[in-house]
């Protein structure tokens, strides 16, 4: 074997910079998982060989039993300019603008792979098992050839497979769709065929990652718009204005969007915002066929309280609830007022939350926010607070409790920028469970664009939405040329966050929630919480091998199979 050329296996937390050196990667060799999880390991490698000058081409091979459970992909490097703010914490990886590790792009068929001297580079490896795997230990090697088919180098990994099942995801998890991002990058006309056909393909990636819950533009979301700006209209309720305050509507549309999502396998609807961002004081864009024209008859020129818009509302809210419960899914619909409102501007809120209050007194209402006052007052029944805001939440014990993320939770709380740690960005799955928390959301599953979706952004070159916020705020998937979207690293490790979740409630189905947080937090110095959690690598991996053999324990010694 060549001497010059090395590899090591390295669990899914690792972050392979192109200058990290090989020999400060810690090492796996082996692992477990249940039966319907997915696992992923990576193998990091490097030529080291001087002589070469630049690079040469290789192959990667895979040899194991259940090789057809495998998929491999590379990670790729993407640039990022704006890595964090100024005022960070001690726990990122990195904060200098560069080359960060993220997409997962495929490798074409013949496995070609550059070697390129003195950098250090990883491949992302995932199993994903059928039901005819039989449990037990199975080997997976993992060999890397030259350009004459001579071994380079290989290792082995073992994966042990344990026959349980996780439960089904009960949390619900919402990150916002974009419908118009996908029509500009991908050239098509919105809501034609090739649009309709992007976002099925968008929206199973979602719901392979533990998204179910779609954002619904029964109107164009009023969210990331600037003042008096417009996003592309994507409006899945025709509205038709036939005179002054008459309206008719054809909910055409909205039953195939809700037909795609149930054949995708989504849960929930989230009904898209009813008022502007920040403080609910306009209406949305809407655009009706009126006198025979299709024109806007809402937006920033409309007063969220004008008697106008009132009508609209109630005459429109009062159809839509017939069309959700004909098509059975007004229990299964939330709805909005209005995005991240201040605490300056309750008032406003709350006059614009009057307007339809009674008429969805049979649904749920939430928001993202962070002032306790919100619900203090009533304004919002069901609060989505920052989650560096949730303490007094929690405090004060609030029920069905949710929380979010975006640019604004950066110090000492998780999330998942580039530059923090694959564990940061995991940890998430263990505080749901402590917390009992009921839902999550992250507005960015693809904002291509820049702040106040002003312009589109390539999102190869452009992580950070034009210095808008951090990279890997903005988007969780890349554009692919295919009309699928590439994953993320980020997304990939946020399912394993849920996966843990799944694991721990199996767990808790088997002893009780004590046992559970009695793993959780047995080697931690100080109780968990949404800002204290171990920092290592190692809590985690560990964590989730001491609950995986709790659970295979229990079913070697129960009579009971463990199913869903």
């Amino acid at each position: 074997m060549n001497s010059t050329f090395k590899i090591k296996l390295l669990s899914s937390l690792e972050k392979v910079f192109l200058d990290d050196k090989l020999d400060d990667k810690k090492t796996i060799s082996k692992a477990s998982m249940l039966r319907n999880e997915r696992y992923s390991f990576q193998v990091a490698y490097t030529e080291t060989d001087k002589v070469i000058l630049s690079r040469r081409i290789g192959t990667f091979e895979m040899k194991s039993d259940i090789k057809h459970c495998i998929k491999t992909r590379k990670v790729e490097l993407v640039p990022s300019q704006m890595p964090t703010y100024s005022n960070y914490d001690e726990n990122y990886l990195r904060v200098i603008p560069g080359l960060y590790p993220d997409p997962l792009v495929d490798i074409d068929e013949c496995g070609h792979l550059y070697f390129v001297t003195n950098q250090l580079r990883s491949l992302w490896i995932t199993i994903e098992l059928n039901s005819q795997i039989s449990k037990g230990n199975h080997d997976i090697e993992v060999i890397f050839y030259d350009e004459e088919k001579q071994i380079l180098a290989n290792e082995i990994f073992n994966i042990d497979i344990i026959d349980a099942l996780l439960p089904n995801q009960d949390l619900i998890f919402t990150q916002w769709l974009h419908c118009d991002c996908l029509a500009l990058e991908y050239k098509v006309a919105i809501f034609s065929n090739e649009h309709w056909k992007l976002i099925e393909n968008y929206i199973k990636t979602a719901v392979k990652n533990g998204i179910n819950m779609i954002l619904t533009p029964i109107f164009t979301p009023p969210l990331d718009t600037a003042i008096d700006g417009e996003r592309p209209t994507v409006q899945l309720v025709d509205v038709y204005k036939n005179e002054p305050e008459k309206y008719t509507f054809n909910f055409d549309m909205l039953k195939k969007w809700i037909d795609l999502c149930h054949e995708c396998g989504v849960e929930y609807f989230e009904i898209s915002h009813l008022f502007t961002q920040w403080g609910a004081k306009h209406a949305p864009k809407i655009m009706a066929v009126e006198n025979g024209e299709y024109k806007k008859i809402f937006g920033w020129d409309t007063d969220s309280v004008s008697e106008e818009y009132k009508l609209f509302l109630h005459v429109f809210l009062a159809e839509l609830i017939i069309f959700l419960k004909t098509e059975e899914i007004a229990d299964k619909c939330y709805f909005h007022i209005s995005d991240e409102p201040s605490k300056d501007q309750i008032q406003s809120y709350i006059n614009s939350k009057a307007i339809v209050k009674d008429i969805l007194k049979d649904f749920h209402i939430m928001d993202a926010l962070s002032d306790y006052e919100f619900y203090t007052t009533g304004a919002v029944e069901l609060p989505i607070p920052a989650s560096n805001h949730i303490e007094k939440f929690i405090e004060n014990k609030a029920t069905n409790l949710w929380t979010y993320y975006c640019s604004g939770q950066w110090q000492y709380v998780s999330n998942r920028f580039f530059s923090m740690s694959s564990l940061r960005n995991r940890i998430i799955g263990t505080q749901f469970y402590k917390y009992d928390i009921v839902g999550f959301l992250h507005w960015g599953f693809n904002f291509w664009f820049n702040q106040f979706s002003i312009a589109p952004i390539n999102p190869y070159i452009v992580t950070d939405g034009e210095f808008f916020a951090p990279s890997g705020d903005t988007f969780s998937v890349y554009p692919g040329n295919d009309g699928n979207p590439v994953e993320s690293l980020r997304l990939v490790v946020f399912y394993e966050a849920l996966q843990d979740l799944r694991a721990f409630k199996l767990l808790e189905n088997l002893y009780d929630k004590g046992f559970v947080l009695k793993l959780i937090e047995e080697n931690t110095e100080r109780p968990i919480t949404f800002k204290e959690y171990p920092l290592t690598d190692d809590y985690l991996l560990s964590l989730r091998e001491k609950v995986n053999q709790a659970i295979k324990v229990k079913y070697l010694y129960s009579k009971t199979k463990i199913t869903n």
